[in-house]
């Protein structure tokens, strides 16, 4: 492995913490599922550093099926905001009751 596997944990535990930050902070429904996307991003890159440290090739097909599931979180989270923003005109999520 060319890059030693504490680089790889502090910049998976960089990218969770600027997701989680993200997610916490922002006031847009957006901007909330981009800092989901990151921490979701930040496990995959710490699963791949971890089969790679112990040679065990078996996570990077978990890192698919991460990938997969992102894919269709995001999906399903835009089209749940784009028809939220229609039926308020905002994206804010203070302004969402619509889904109780």
């Amino acid at each position: 492995m060319i890059v030693p596997f504490g680089h790889v944990l502090i910049l998976a535990g960089l990218l969770f913490l600027m997701g989680v930050f993200c997610t916490v902070t922002r006031r847009s429904l957006i901007m909330m599922l981009l800092g989901i996307e990151i921490m979701l991003n930040a496990a995959a890159i710490l699963l791949v550093g971890s089969t790679l440290h112990w040679q065990n090739l078996e996570g990077q097909v978990i890192v698919l099926f991460v990938f997969a599931v992102a894919a269709a979180e995001v999906s399903v989270g835009l089209a749940l905001i784009v028809w939220a923003y229609r039926r308020t005109g905002s994206v804010d999520p203070g302004d969402y009751n619509l889904l109780k």
